[in-house]
């Protein structure tokens, strides 16, 4: 029996192919899902000298613990997913299919250094 899938959860008929999807964002996860959750863990559960830059991040995490933390990233990581097939898959704009994942790699891999520099310190 085939499951009908909606339209607009497949990138066939867009100038994008699964391939691209998945490094793309594999790299964003690597970097922002993984890097600096767990070098802001680290620091934050750790470190006695350093506690979190971020008033966001620093208010969820004293209000609900790691898991307000790995909730705001997730809410992050979803919405620039939303956003990145949303506007990208649905205007074929790959500035918006690409900026998203590549915005987060970049944060992530900026802040994963910056961790990493703080607990070597």
């Amino acid at each position: 029996m085939a499951t009908a899938e909606p339209s607009w959860l497949t990138l066939d008929r867009t100038p994008f192919d699964e391939v691209s999807f998945s490094r793309v964002w594999l790299l964003a996860l690597a970097t922002y899902g993984v890097g600096d959750v767990v070098t802001t863990i680290a620091l934050v559960y750790f470190s006695p000298l350093t506690t979190e830059a971020n008033p966001v991040i620093r208010q969820a995490i004293m209000a609900f613990g790691g898991g307000g933390f790995l909730a705001l990233k997730l809410l992050v990581i979803y919405t620039c997913i939303g956003i990145s097939l949303w506007a990208g898959v649905g205007d074929d704009d790959r500035l918006m299919f690409y900026a998203p994942p590549l915005l987060l790699a970049a944060v992530g891999a900026y802040t994963t250094v910056h961790n990493l520099g703080l607990l070597f310190h």
